[in-house]
């Protein structure tokens, strides 16, 4: 029998259950998923590039972050509208629709520390437009001017909120753009990053030294330990932890043959994924102190390595 490829094996078990999940929304999701990539540029504060935002403007780009609670509240305006003409209509079903998709203003805007919001600037072209940025310069001391990155990837680390002076630990951190985007807060008084593969390590260490000062680098510990014993190392000292689990990766799944999580030799590996995803927040629970946050996030929209982790 001819060989089935990976990325077709992936997208008929997306097809099969993301259909259901997502409902009327999959095919447009579906087609995201398979579209050329899109990707953010995320300033780099410590190099000297204060042209840049200009010349990123002058391409029409924006600071996707600056604009999040300007849409929020359109959005919200929107919705409201939506509601008053659905009570005026008097339609029972309409009413439904509009409490289901609607939102409160702390679910819209979640509250993120002024001073984490504003130092972290990332650059993204309007929806429709995949124009690509170009290749990152370094400064007077070779520090690179911006990181391209997946602009969703720094949502996680908005919602860590770290604060000024935090302990923070990035459990699964390589190959290193949201430990890239923690030390862009300017907040934290330690970062320990931490991740299993020695190789993505090296690959983390590569980009720290591309963007960071030596006296910043300082502040961060790489290690490579198997971060589902994390505790052992040292439990309950981290104010806040990133839990950013190994997943099916569903963009790479459905588009990239090499090192595929649904070729049939990794099976079983994938099989076992919401098994180490647990184990791994757990670690992460147990690293953070008393009053502490943890944030848990993946780049797969499947419900298994999601909501039934978290659950």
């Amino acid at each position: 029998a001819p060989r089935v490829p990976p990325t077709r094996l992936a997208l008929h078990h997306f097809d099969s259950s993301y259909s259901l999940h997502l409902g009327a929304l999959w095919p447009s999701v579906r087609a995201a998923l398979l579209c050329e990539q899109k990707y953010g540029a995320l300033l780099n504060s410590f190099a000297a590039a204060d042209h840049v935002p200009r010349e990123l403007q002058l391409l029409n780009a924006a600071d996707f972050i600056s604009e999040a609670p300007r849409k929020a509240q359109h959005w919200q305006q929107d919705a409201a509208v939506g509601e008053a003409r659905g009570c005026q209509e008097g339609s029972g079903e309409g009413r439904t629709v509009v409490q289901e998709g609607m939102m409160t203003q702390a679910e819209m805007s979640p509250p993120l520390c002024t001073s984490v919001s504003s130092k972290i600037k990332c650059y993204t072209f309007p929806r429709g437009d995949i124009t690509r940025f170009r290749p990152a310069r370094p400064d007077a001391l070779g520090l690179l001017d911006y990181y391209l990155l997946d602009a969703a990837s720094l949502l996680p680390v908005l919602a860590l909120n770290v604060q000024p002076g935090d302990f923070v630990l990035d459990l699964c951190a390589a190959p290193g753009g949201k430990t890239l985007a923690l030390l862009q807060t300017g907040c934290c008084g330690h970062l320990a990053a931490n991740d299993v593969s020695v190789s993505r390590t090296k690959r983390l260490y590569r980009i720290l030294h591309s963007y960071v000062p030596k006296e910043v680098r300082d502040t961060v510990s790489v290690t490579s330990y198997d971060g589902r014993v994390w505790d052992q190392m040292g439990g309950g000292t981290f104010h806040k932890v990133l839990v950013d689990v190994p997943c099916t990766t569903d963009r790479h799944s459905a588009t990239e043959e090499d090192n595929n999580i649904f070729h049939k030799r990794r099976t079983k590996e994938r099989q076992m994924l919401p098994m180490l995803q647990l184990q791994l927040l757990m670690a992460g629970i147990l690293a953070a102190r008393p009053g502490g946050a943890v944030v848990y996030s993946t780049c797969s929209l499947s419900p298994l390595q999601n909501q039934c982790v978290v659950q």
